[in-house]
This record gives C-alpha cells, structure tokens and sequence, in this order.
C-alpha cells in the first residue's frame, strides 16, 4: 500500500468523482486503491460504496487512504442502486466507475480527460479494459448490441498488441471502467435498480443513447479487469442476471418500429439460450430467468411507456448503432477472435482475415 504522504489530498471541488464498488473485496480493493491514488490527473474525489461487506475490506480504508470517503451500507444492495447512490453523493462533473477487480493504469484518468477535451460531442466513455490475469487479451473496447436484445464486448480475447484500436463510437461501456457525465447518468435515472447487477451497463447505454448521448471508446485509457470476481465466470447468478435483464431491457428500450421488426430476433435468441444452458448443465438459472423476465413485463412495459416518450433521437438512428447479423450472437460475435488466432496457426491469408474483420464489425 501506498503511505498517507504518497496519496492525494481532499478535493474541495473535484472535476471527477471515482466510485468504486465494493462487496468482499478483501483481495482485490487494496490494489485498486493504490492504483487510483498514482493517476497522473489528480482532479478527483474517491467514493467507495461497500456493499455491506463481512471480510473487513473497508475497515482500514481511511487509515491507508486518507480522503477516499467510504460509504458503509447495511445490506446488500447490488451493483445498480449502490452505483446510483454514488452518483447522487458525487460532486464532480463527471462520474467514474471502477469495479473493485479493476486496476487502472496511472494515466487512465489523464487520457479519458484529453477525450472529453478533443471530443466533446461525446458524453460517455469506455475504457479499454485488459484481462488481469493475462494482459496480452482484452476484455472489452466497448460494447455491442445486437437487434436480438443480445450484447457482447467488443475484441473480447483478442491479442492486444496485434489488435488495431481506435478511437471510435461503441453502443455503450462497460461500467466496470467507465466515464459518465454526471447529468446525463442522472437525467436518464441512472442504472435501472431492479437489474441488481448484470447487463445494466448495457441497458443505461441504450437510455442515454435515445437521450441523444453517445459513447466514445478510448483505446489509451487502460484498465485491467480479473472480472467475475463477485459471482463467478457463467455461474448461475451470472446466467440468470443476465439473461432476465436483457428482456426487460430490450421491451424498454427498442423504440418505435424497430420493436416490432427486431421482436423475432428477440425470441429466437431467448430459445436458443434457453437450449444452450439447459443443455450446459444450467437449466434452473436459465428458466428461472426466463419465467421471472415473463413475470417483470408489466414494469418493464410501464418503464417503456416514460422512456419512449421522452427519447429525442430517431429509430434509424439507434437501428445504425447496432449490430444486425444474425449469426453474430452464436458464432462471430463471441468468438471472432478465436477464429483469426485459429486462422494465423493454420496460415490463413490475409484475405480471409480481413472478412472475419468486417463480419465483427458489422
């Protein structure tokens, strides 16, 4: 740990507020925390939300930190209501989330910041988030969404010194390492609370995105991610979380016509999952999401209601944000990069690579 001396002092008034959940993180917070206490833009207020933790990971925040406020909550609250909570207490322009497995590089803040400057028709950001356990993979430049109600991250295993990254607009962030600006997370009302955790990022992207706020993915804003810390990788939890959310989301969410034209691709996915991890030994997370996804329509019908009533941008406007092969949820989409690395083993020609390249993007 760093000592008192190394650490930044109190901001009176912070341009960006990093909040930082954490449930249980004994093993992961200390180094997040060292890791926000060396960026090399210090315009910041810590808040660290503790999730009613029992393995004392908060308790000598203060001691080690000085200035990071913690927030001791009583219960459990998920990851959506303790984030918003956090972005009610945030007093700076620009709301940053990190996970408590999430390691920023020093100069993470600093190059989100020159994004904002140079781009300031963009009101959210992406980091590009590396796996922690091996950083020559990435784990998300920004999110896809697919007509089908489906989204996935963006490179998700590609080598990252051999992968070309950009500077481009991506549906939406990953919230594990994210910037928001704090009006636009509040005006749309933030994380949807009844998400608890899981694809709730996604579903905040697609609001602010009919709010007219677009995502901007910043390839030199690093962050290295161990993910899953919480639930486990495809747990039950995890497969339930996600695959009730993304119901609600896409019935409150898919605007006007485009509801009813990508309603198809809907359905078909939530049958095929439904197959998959029935047959992948996760039959009662995968129809316990469904019956209970079947159950929240009414709320999700009546949030619809508010949401498209207020949205600001066209249907032909959300439909070009995302992505419409179909095949791209089960075959490219998930595992592109796994091909291209199978592809250069076998000595594919660049050609066939350059295909598999605009079929991930598409």
């Amino acid at each position: 740990m760093n000592s008192s001396q190394e650490l930044h002092p109190i901001v009176a008034s912070p341009l960006v507020s990093i909040i930082v959940l954490n449930w249980n993180g004994e093993k992961y917070l200390p180094r997040c925390l060292d890791a926000i206490a060396k960026q090399t833009f210090t315009d910041y207020e810590v808040i660290i939300i503790d999730n009613a933790s029992t393995d004392h990971s908060v308790d000598h925040v203060e001691q080690h930190w000085p200035g990071f406020q913690v927030v001791r909550l009583d219960e459990n609250l998920g990851f959506a209501i303790a984030n918003n909570l956090g972005a009610k207490i945030a007093r700076g322009n620009w709301v940053a989330l990190l996970n408590n497995d999430a390691y920023p590089r020093p100069e993470w803040l600093e190059n989100m910041m020159k994004a904002i400057q140079n781009y300031p028709m963009y009101s959210f950001f992406a980091s590009c988030i590396l796996q922690a356990d091996d950083p020559d993979l990435i784990e998300n430049a920004g999110d896809i969404y697919h007509i089908s109600g489906l989204a996935w991250p963006r490179r998700r295993n590609a080598i990252y010194n051999e992968t070309p990254l950009e500077t481009d607009e991506v549906f939406s962030a990953c919230a594990a390492a994210a910037l928001y600006k704090r009006e636009a997370f509040l005006q749309v009302g933030g994380f949807n609370e009844k998400f608890f955790s899981h694809h709730e990022d996604v579903d905040l992207g697609f609001r602010l995105r009919l709010q007219g706020y677009r995502c901007l993915f910043v390839p030199e804003a690093v962050v290295l991610h161990v993910g899953s810390a919480s639930f486990g990788f495809q747990s039950d939890k995890v497969v339930y979380q996600v695959n009730r959310n993304l119901v609600w989301s896409f019935v409150s969410n898919m605007p006007g016509w485009l509801f009813w034209k990508y309603l198809p691709a809907h359905i078909i996915s939530n049958l095929i999952f439904l197959l998959y991890y029935t047959f992948r030994h996760r039959a009662s997370a995968i129809w316990r999401a469904k019956f209970d996804a079947l159950r929240g329509l009414p709320a999700a019908i009546e949030a619809r209601k508010l949401i498209q009533k207020n949205r600001k941008v066209k249907d032909a406007e959300i439909s070009q944000a995302m992505d419409h092969n179909w095949l791209n949820p089960y075959t490219l989409g998930n595992n592109a990069e796994r091909i291209r690395r199978l592809g250069r083993a076998l000595g594919l020609d660049p050609q066939h690579e350059a295909r598999l390249n605009q079929q991930d993007e598409r």
